[in-house]
């Protein structure tokens, strides 16, 4: 019996052997791409992750009420001053709905029954500042 060159006669060891090596290969390519997919999804949760929080700090950051403080002034009141004057120059809009909301503030803090001022009297009053 003659073989040729082509021709090869395999032992049920070597077949054995070679599907364990194709196996083997197959499950490394598979660990290899599900590894890469775990990289890639790791990598988007990060970037989401990064995204969300800056946008997050920014929105705060932008909050006009966290960025002023309210502060009160003793002043004294010349004689062309009134309420509404001295509303018109210490007022913030983004505080205040209307000039009348903080007359009546300043009305009550320096305990006033009337809206009548006097020159020469001091009055405290209310006003937003940056902290």
């Amino acid at each position: 019996m003659s073989r040729t060159m082509t021709q090869r006669c395999y032992r049920p060891q070597d077949i054995r052997s070679e599907r364990r090596i194709r196996n083997n290969r197959i499950r490394r390519i598979r660990e290899m791409r599900k590894n890469f997919l775990l990289l890639i999804l790791t990598f988007c949760l990060i970037v989401t992750t990064s995204i969300a929080v800056s946008s997050f700090r920014s929105n705060a950051e932008n909050d006009p009420s966290q960025e002023t403080a309210k502060y009160y002034k003793s002043i004294v009141v010349s004689d062309n001053d009134t309420l509404w004057s001295i509303a018109e120059y210490y007022m913030d809009e983004a505080h205040y709905g209307s000039v009348y909301e903080y007359i009546r503030e300043v009305m009550q803090i320096n305990s006033l029954t009337s809206d009548a001022i006097y020159a020469d009297a001091h009055l405290i009053v209310p006003y937003y500042a940056a902290k």
